[in-house]
This record gives C-alpha cells, structure tokens and sequence, in this order.
C-alpha cells in the first residue's frame, strides 16, 4: 500500500505519530513492537498491556530500550504519553480508556479475554486490530456490528494469512478477475498433535505449545480460513474443507471445480497440502477476456479461464503497522466480516473423552477445530472451538466426534458466551 507510506511520513514530519496500544506482548506482539519502534516512522508503541508486567516490559527490553514507564492509573499514563516514554501495564482497560490512543492492537490470542479487550475499545472509540484469528473466526461478525455503530474500525491484520489472502484479490479484482477459490497453503495436518508433541518445536520458534499444536492439529487454519469465508461470503464444500495434496501452487486451478462455482455464482474457501511455496497464500480467479488470455499466457499465468494469484510469504507481525495505519488514516480494514457467520470453526473430539472431562481450548489436548458452514453448524447444534474451552462434557464422545452445545456445561457468567448468543440473534 504505497499511499500509506507517504501519510505515515506526513504524520512524522508534523510531529504527531499515530499512537497504538498493544494488548498481548507474547510472539506475535513482541515482533509488532520491533517493527513499530524501530521500523514505521510516523507510529508510536505508546502503552504495551501484559498479564505478567515482565513480559510486557521484555517487549522494549530485548530491542534495548530499558526506560519505559511502569503505569497503573489514567493520569500515569496520560504523563507517559505526554512525554513520549513507553509504558507497561498489567491492565489493559489503561489501554482501551486512553483517550490519546487512537487504535488498540489485540495479540494475545485468547477468546474470553480477548473479547473483554475488543468490547472495552469499541465502546471507547477505537479502532480495533486482531492479532486474533481465533476470536475473529468465532464473534468477528457481532464485533463488527459493534464497530460499526462506534463509527471504528474492526480488522484482522495484514501480515496473516487472511488480510494477505483480501489484499491478493483486491489486486486481482482490480485488475477484472473474479475470485472463485480463496486458498492457504498447509505443510502438515494431524489433529492428534498435542502441546506435547510439540512443545520441541515450540521451544525452537519461541511460540507457546499450544499456539503451535493449533497449527499442526488443523484448528489454526479452519480459523484463519473462517475469518476469509465470513468476509468474502464464500463457505465451505465440505466439512473441514477438501486440502488435496500438490507439489506446487500452480497445479490448485486444477484440483478445485472453480469453473463450475464461477458459473454458479459460487466460490469457496480451501487449502492445498504439501505445495511450494509453503508459507503462502492464493486465489484462484475467473476472467473470460480475451484480451486477459492473451496477456496471461504471454506472462506465463496459464491458459485460463482461471488463473493462480498467490504470494509465496506472509509476515505477521511485521506487516501489522500497515493494517494501523489503514484503519486510522485511511478508515480502511485489512478483512473484516462482511455481514453475519458464514462458517464456523466447529469443535471435534481429539482422542476419546469421558464425561466429566474438562476442554482446554485451542491448541489443547482434548479437541481441534475444522471448518462448516454456519447452518449446518447451528442445525446440529455444534460448539464453536473458541468457546470450548473449560467446557465440561456431559458424556462420552468417541474420537473424531463433532461436539455440540448439549454434549457441554459452559462455564458461568463468560462475556465471550453473551457475544455469541447476541450474535446469533443479530444475524438469524
């Protein structure tokens, strides 16, 4: 987005930066600090929220920046901003109430508390970035209603694989191609990985086991993908998508009936497994130019009538900034839902489980998540994986079976519940 450069230069040089609050200093938000400090002239790290105020102060510390401000109240942290020194704080209500932050940036990947975060800078008159596919994929649509009526934004951020997958067919649509088929590339899936299976691996990319086991276990893409399906209005083609298995990218326009769903009036959301480049993105998308066949076979894009767009990386947190600063210079949102649910990201059994069991959530022990379509989901009465977790289970599910709300006793008084009850009364 070049044009966002230029504003962000222009708030430099008029001394005025775009001031942010983070709640989350874990990978994700860590990496978001790096790159504002250091790297986005124009933005500001103003007030960094952390359960733990160690991690929230190892977020400056470990880009050699010691002198940060460690606040508790309103007036602390107004004095802190006044003069531009960063602050820490282990409440993140400083954050969302701080009349001199413009946008609040929330990584921490949890539902329950990420919901608290979403409402309270909603309702303070912030723009809101998710670090947060998770809570995205589960109350995305009621939060943007929300949004809406604040006259705030509300977006996922450019960098994961969702706001890279928008800006992909921006770019495609821009050019007069229709998308048919919105795809991410997976190098693994198995839904028995646990966190301790992977906690190894965890250990080697400074990442949570449970934040990876969500990657390896298939939950982390049904959200990511979901948060693509309730922007674009294109669902699912069957229970978990279909992820057939190629060797390259190219070869997705024809593993996919997209001539079909072009013709249709339909499109999907899917994934390739095992394809190069591994840590990217396409779309498969429609032109009957012939014009657009003639340029795209000299450009060596295929035969068409379908072409492969894809962009063989994504960068988050590194690219979050940009999402920033399109939500408040630009009111502009990376990927945001377009009305109400489109799919929902639905709990399975992971192994055997007994009555009495107790769900740890995403990236846990007990269940994974996996992609239908919303009115299937609320037909069979099937929990959403972001609300499963302390969750108790009523009787014996065997592995591999779909978790409903009858199978469950919620834990009492959750806002994340209130939201998903409100939601669906929003959109029924």
């Amino acid at each position: 987005m070049i044009i966002v450069d230029k504003a962000l230069q222009d708030r430099q040089a008029a001394g005025d930066p775009v001031r942010v609050g983070l709640v989350g200093s874990g990978f994700a938000g860590q990496g978001f600090v790096d790159q504002v400090t250091g790297h986005t002239p124009g933005m500001e790290i103003s007030v960094v929220a952390n359960r733990t105020l160690d991690g929230a102060a190892q977020a400056f510390r470990q880009i050699g920046i010691d002198d940060v401000a460690v606040v508790s109240s309103a007036a602390e942290l107004d004095a802190a901003m006044a003069a531009r020194r960063p602050a820490i704080t282990d409440d993140p209500s400083l954050v969302t109430g701080c009349d001199r932050v413009e946008a609040v940036v929330e990584a921490t990947g949890e539902i329950e508390f990420g919901s608290h975060t979403a409402i309270a800078a909603i309702e303070n008159g912030k723009h809101l970035v998710l670090l947060n596919a998770e809570l995205d994929c589960t109350l995305g649509p009621i939060l943007k209603k929300k949004a809406d009526a604040a006259g705030v934004v509300f977006t996922d951020a450019d960098g994961d694989q969702p706001g890279v997958l928008m800006n992909l067919a921006r770019e495609a649509e821009m050019m007069g191609f229709t998308p048919v088929v919105y795809g991410n590339i997976k190098s693994l899936l198995d839904h028995r990985r646990t966190p301790e299976t992977q906690k190894g691996f965890a250990d080697a990319v400074f990442q949570r086991p449970k934040h990876i086991t969500s990657f390896a276990d298939g939950t982390k893409i049904a959200a990511e993908m979901a948060c693509v399906a309730n922007a674009t209005g294109f669902g699912v083609s069957e229970r978990g998508m279909e992820g057939p298995e190629c060797k390259r990218v190219e070869e997705a326009v024809n593993l996919f009936d997209a001539e079909k769903m072009f013709l249709d009036g339909t499109g999907i959301v899917d994934y390739i497994l095992g394809a190069e480049p591994s840590f990217g993105v396409f779309v498969l998308a429609h032109s009957d130019s012939w014009l657009h066949e003639r340029y795209m076979k000299i450009y060596k894009m295929g035969e068409g009538p379908i072409y492969t767009f894809y962009r063989p990386y994504h960068l988050s947190p590194l690219e979050t900034p940009l999402t920033v600063a399109r939500a408040v210079l630009f009111n502009d949102a990376t990927i945001t839902p377009k009305a109400g649910p489109v799919t929902d990201v639905s709990a399975i059994a992971k192994f055997d489980l007994k009555a009495g069991d107790t769900l740890d959530g995403v990236g846990g022990f007990k269940a994974y998540g996996v992609m239908e379509n919303s009115p299937i989901a609320r037909a069979e009465n099937l929990l959403p994986m972001g609300l499963t977790d302390g969750c108790v289970l009523k009787r014996d599910l065997a592995q591999d079976t779909p978790i409903t709300f009858a199978d469950v006793e919620l834990p009492e008084g959750r806002l994340s519940d209130q939201l998903w009850r409100e939601q669906l009364a929003a959109f029924e």
